[in-house]
């Protein structure tokens, strides 16, 4: 097959195109370009995060990949794609006083939506497209079904549970039925020098009221009770769960539990405070095209966690998780992905508490 690989620079996605090439399949290189003429400011540079000033630098890396490995190489600008999409969003939800998963927007409508759209359009021609993503894509009697890696602690099928069928059919990740460990051998037993680059470990190099780009808004830091701790100078400056950096005094750890845009207060609460067992799930997306039913699942509140046992009930268009056991700090805006076994089966955007 002519397969096109999106190259980020990194060991994974070259792996990946050696992987492929080394089967015989005619393999194309492309990378993304996504800072576009965005100004470069001073800050302590985390390398290695998607967006950010260095950008040229993988890019560069990147096109060495491809010219070791004798595959054609392009460089798509998605930058304009990916101001909208993806930053617009990223601002709305932060000062709205949610917290959003830009990686999870950008897979679905940028990775596997704009980049081999717009390649197409440039006439560049393939038959599939493939990434360095740790997940598996299972098909059955015609169905695409999305399900977790063979490595779990590198599965990355949280971050993909937006992509549809129409994609699903398109793509390959051949990195689900490795470990990280054997990406890694396998990349030096093909000579490629990125073999022991760091894993990327952030979406933004800098400080992210870079991007946000909203002036300081003062307002109060309370308690439950609306007892009144301190001050803030912006909702988006906090998360949920944070503990660190608030700058207030108590006799016993407080942490972010709410965020209110209305009120323009940041509200602190002990420990137990952080806990929910129950929540609303909306804007749901089915991976394999078919809705689930009421029952018993596993769910995750973010990438890193272990799935947990839960059970879901179909409300309307939306979904409601009541998990066995609480969950530390779930957030407003953030996703909820619902596993059954190693298969994603849904996945939408934590709404509300119940």
């Amino acid at each position: 097959m002519k397969i096109l690989v999106g190259l980020s620079g990194g060991v994974d996605s070259a792996t990946v195109a050696a992987i492929l090439k080394s089967q015989g399949h005619d393999v194309l290189g492309v990378t993304m370009a996504i800072w576009g003429d965005k100004k470069a400011t001073a800050h302590k540079s985390r390398h290695g995060a998607c967006l950010g000033p260095d950008e040229k630098e993988d890019i560069e890396t990147a096109e060495k990949i491809a010219k070791f490995l004798d595959i054609p190489f392009t460089v798509i600008d998605c930058s304009k794609q990916y101001d909208e999409i993806v930053l617009k969003y990223f601002k709305n939800e932060y000062v709205s006083g949610r917290t959003p998963n830009p990686c999870i927007r950008c897979n679905s409508l940028i990775k596997f939506g704009v980049l081999p759209l717009v390649a197409k359009e440039q006439g560049i021609k393939f038959d599939k497209f493939a990434t360095g993503h740790y997940a598996k894509i299972i098909e059955k009697s015609g169905r695409y079904y999305l399900a977790q890696a063979k490595d779990k602690s590198k599965d990355q099928s949280y971050f993909l549970y937006k992509l549809t069928q129409e994609q699903l059919k398109n793509i390959i990740m051949p990195l689900g039925d490795y470990s990280k460990t054997e990406v890694r051998e396998l990349a030096k037993n093909f000579g490629l020098e990125v073999s022991d680059k760091p894993d990327s470990q952030d979406f933004y190099e800098g400080d992210y009221n870079e991007l946000l780009g909203v002036k300081e808004k003062e307002g109060n830091i309370v308690d439950i009770n609306g007892k009144i701790l301190g001050k803030h100078k912006g909702i988006w400056n906090y998360t949920i769960g944070q503990r660190k950096g608030l700058g207030i005094s108590s006799n016993e750890p407080l942490y972010v539990i709410k965020l209110d845009k209305d009120t323009n207060t940041v509200v602190a609460g002990k420990i137990d405070d952080t806990f929910k067992k129950s929540l609303i799930a909306s804007d749901i997306n089915y991976p394999s095209g078919e809705m689930i039913k009421n029952g018993n699942y596993f769910a995750k509140i973010r990438s890193s966690q272990v799935p947990q046992e839960c059970v879901i009930t179909v409300v309307n268009d939306k979904l409601k998780i009541d998990f066995a056991d609480y969950q530390k700090s779930p957030a407003q805006g953030q996703s909820v992905v619902i596993y059954d076994g190693e298969t994603v089966v849904a996945g939408g955007i934590i709404e509300e508490f119940v």
